[in-house]
């Protein structure tokens, strides 16, 4: 479980999360919408240890952020808006890559198999010519090489192809329900989040995205 309570983030005399709490379950896809600097990607990378919040308590799986940071970042997958791949590689050599970087390892096989189930099937491609889907595919693959408990997606089908949002969104389904993982993103695309979040947070109390959300009979909590 994740357990977020009075959490606080200030930018000198900014501040952009104010007493935030919330929780989220193993099996669970939670997602996060709201205005352009509300603070959503703030959030996400406070969850994923990026920054340190001003104030309040997070907890993972009885982990605490405070004093088990290096346990934490164990269990964590992140995967921020920008692509973090080298163009000059083969979809191979990326996963290889990383893989090297992780906390776990994982052999060649593994490594093609994490493609191959969300449809990655470019192995030997440089990734200089997949089309911006595929790109998003092998990020998300990236982030999942130390199997994380936690996955934090900042709007990870952003400016891509219908079909390859629709495998992505169906291969995190499969990874919250038959793997137990804890999955939370930001999109600005409401029949995706309804489409494939069991829950919604929105921060900040804009109305077009409550009553958006609640036209589609989707659960959804405002968090501050």
């Amino acid at each position: 479980m994740l357990e977020v309570s009075g959490l606080q983030k200030k930018y000198k005399d900014k501040t952009v999360i104010d007493n935030m709490s919330f929780q989220m379950k193993q099996g669970e896809i939670i997602g996060l919408v709201g205005e352009n600097g509300a603070g959503k990607s703030t959030l996400l990378q406070l969850l994923a240890t990026v920054m340190r919040p001003t104030q309040g308590d997070i907890q993972l799986a009885g982990l605490s952020y405070r004093t088990d940071i290096k346990k934490i970042r164990q269990k964590i997958g992140y995967v921020p808006q920008d692509i973090s791949i080298w163009d000059e590689f083969t979809v191979e050599e990326n996963m290889l890559f990383f893989e090297k970087l992780s906390w776990k390892r994982r052999t060649r096989e593994q490594c093609r198999q994490l493609c191959l189930d969300m449809q990655l099937t470019h192995w030997k491609e440089g990734v200089e010519f997949l089309s911006g889907g595929m790109k998003r595919k092998l990020n998300l693959a990236i982030s999942l090489l130390h199997d994380p408990v936690l996955l934090l997606l900042d709007e990870p089908t952003v400016g891509i192809d219908l079909k390859s949002k629709t495998e992505i969104g169906a291969y995190l389904h499969n990874l919250a329900k038959n793997q137990g993982k804890m999955i939370m993103y930001t999109s600005h695309d409401m029949d995706e989040i309804t489409n494939v979040c069991d829950r919604v947070y929105a921060i900040g109390k804009d109305p077009f995205y409550l009553d958006l959300l609640q036209k589609k009979a989707v659960e959804v909590e405002v968090i501050t």
